[in-house]
């Protein structure tokens, strides 16, 4: 006989239904077909994102990792060869200078750039008379072209005619001197640079809850435990952004450095990586295959000290202000 179903029930299969289906109150297929659709329309939401990041990063990287293996002088035909423009860049003792001066520079820029930052925002955020004036006189430098900026500052260091000298009465020429050449550089660079780095500390210091510093006025706290002990450790966040990409643009320098110093200064003491790169790729011999090799180690060593940096400063900070 066959058996009967009572009223109420439902015969089972034998195959429980899926829980996620029940909850959903749509069958198994619909729901397939849901979460299809959903994907398609979250790729093409970032689809733009996407797109922008392979033809402006993606791309890049394969036709420099292309060249670094081949010779080509951008008119005669492209020739593979191997791995031996990596064994004559990475032989060179000149490319190892560069490298040694572009270290050198970032560790003067970063370190000076970060705390006179930090300065300019505590004395900004104070309230004081003509600080809204300051804060566009600083942000300035920032928004002007780089290269013009170093035109003007090399007017400024000539030897004969320039503005220094002119004040002082000295006939010091500031850029063609072996000891002089690559402060002076990253000075400019500083310059440029801080107001960029003041306005991130501002709004971090703006950023911090106002009963924070009131309890700890109340507990009796100076003004420098104040900023030793609360308000430098809640700015954790935005002084791991600033010093990861102040290192960064101090890695990539190239236009003031190229304005002041076009030729890499007196005993290529301004000679770092990316006027390495530039001189290798398009003066002298045009040879796209060394610059292509220097450019991929110059890229490897920003993505080492970006994890570095990681590493050592992201796990040490707090976000939450509450």
């Amino acid at each position: 006989m066959t058996p009967v179903t009572p009223v109420g029930t439902v015969a089972h299969s034998g195959h429980p239904p899926s829980s996620e289906s029940s909850r959903s109150g749509l069958p198994g297929h619909h729901l397939g077909r849901a979460r299809r659709q959903e994907m398609v329309e979250g790729l093409a939401l970032v689809a733009p994102s996407l797109l922008g990041i392979a033809v402006f990063l993606v791309v890049p990287i394969a036709v420099v990792i292309w060249l670094s293996v081949n010779s080509w002088d951008l008119i005669g035909p492209m020739r593979f060869v191997g791995l031996r423009n990596w064994f004559a860049v990475l032989s060179d003792p000149t490319f190892g200078h560069s490298l040694w001066i572009t270290l050198v520079f970032v560790v003067l820029v970063v370190p000076v750039q970060v705390a006179l930052g930090l300065a300019m925002a505590l004395l900004l955020t104070r309230g004081l008379p003509g600080s809204g004036v300051f804060r566009v006189l600083y942000v300035i430098p920032w928004m002007c072209a780089p290269l013009a900026l170093g035109v003007v500052w090399q007017w400024i260091f000539a030897p004969s005619g320039g503005a220094l000298n002119a004040l002082t009465g000295a006939q010091t020429d500031w850029l063609n001197s072996p000891v002089l050449a690559l402060p002076i550089v990253a000075l400019v660079t500083i310059w440029s640079q801080v107001g960029y780095t003041t306005l991130f500390f501002m709004a971090g210091l703006a950023g911090i809850p106002v009963s924070v510093l009131e309890a700890a006025q109340i507990d009796g706290a100076s003004s420098w435990q104040s900023l030793w002990r609360i308000r430098i450790p809640l700015l954790g966040p935005t002084l791991y952004f600033v010093a990861l990409t102040g290192a960064i643009s101090a890695f990539q320098a190239f236009d003031q450095i190229y304005a002041l110093t076009p030729s890499g200064g007196p005993g290529s003491r301004t000679n770092v990586m990316a006027l390495r790169i530039y001189q290798e790729a398009f003066q002298g011999g045009f040879n796209l295959g060394h610059a292509s090799v220097m450019a991929l180690v110059l890229f490897v060593i920003i993505v080492a000290v970006t994890l570095v940096q990681h590493r050592f400063i992201a796990g040490r900070i707090t976000y939450d202000l509450s």
